[in-house]
């Protein structure tokens, strides 16, 4: 029998992969007491933890479907995103992303817990259609994907009140929209050759 060699090929995403169902088994098994400390909610400006929650929402999920729904999407794209611009560069991306969605989240829902990744999962997928931008032109696919993307979250967040965060998802398509811009400044000035 021939052994299948795998490789450890995105530290990152896999690393936040497994904090994160970490954490799920444990807040799980506490019976959801941990999940308290992760997710972001507005206490105080004087409470260290509300500052550490503007990092933590994000390896916090209410329950399996919630993990695997974002993780789905983040071991499918995260690799890809991480080979082209960098473990660092994507950690950086992701804290930024998740300082921003808890910010907006404690400035503008005081009243609302949030928590999971989705955040990050539409950071993601704005930033992976700018992978194509060649020669000054802005790829149809990203255009598609923003307006498709921005107008669905748009119009669920006025039709529904289904707990989902929707300005998370907007806000983390925004981030990834400006990682892109901020990477691909260059390619987008130059003009065709």
């Amino acid at each position: 029998m021939k052994r299948i060699p795998i490789s450890f090929n995105s530290p990152v995403i896999l690393g936040i992969t497994g904090i994160s169902l970490l954490v799920l088994v444990i807040n799980t098994l506490s019976g959801g007491i941990l999940n308290s400390f992760f997710a972001i909610h507005y206490t105080s400006w004087a409470d260290p933890l509300m500052y550490l929650r503007l990092f933590t929402h994000v390896v916090a999920h209410l329950n399996l479907t919630h993990y695997t729904n974002n993780f789905l999407f983040i071991l499918a794209v995260g690799p890809l995103i991480e080979k082209k611009y960098g473990s660092k560069n994507l950690v950086i991306m992701f804290c930024i992303t998740s300082l921003i969605t808890g910010l907006v989240n404690i400035i503008f829902f005081k009243n609302i817990a949030l928590l999971g990744a989705s955040g990050l999962v539409f950071m993601l997928i704005l930033l992976a259609s700018f992978t194509n931008i060649k020669s000054g032109k802005m790829p149809l696919t990203f255009l598609l994907v923003g307006l498709l993307y921005i107008g669905n979250e748009i119009a669920a967040g006025l039709a529904s009140s289904d707990n989902i965060s929707q300005i998370s998802h907007i806000v983390g398509g925004l981030c990834g929209a400006g990682f892109g811009f901020f990477f691909h400044s260059g390619n987008l000035r130059m003009r065709g050759q």
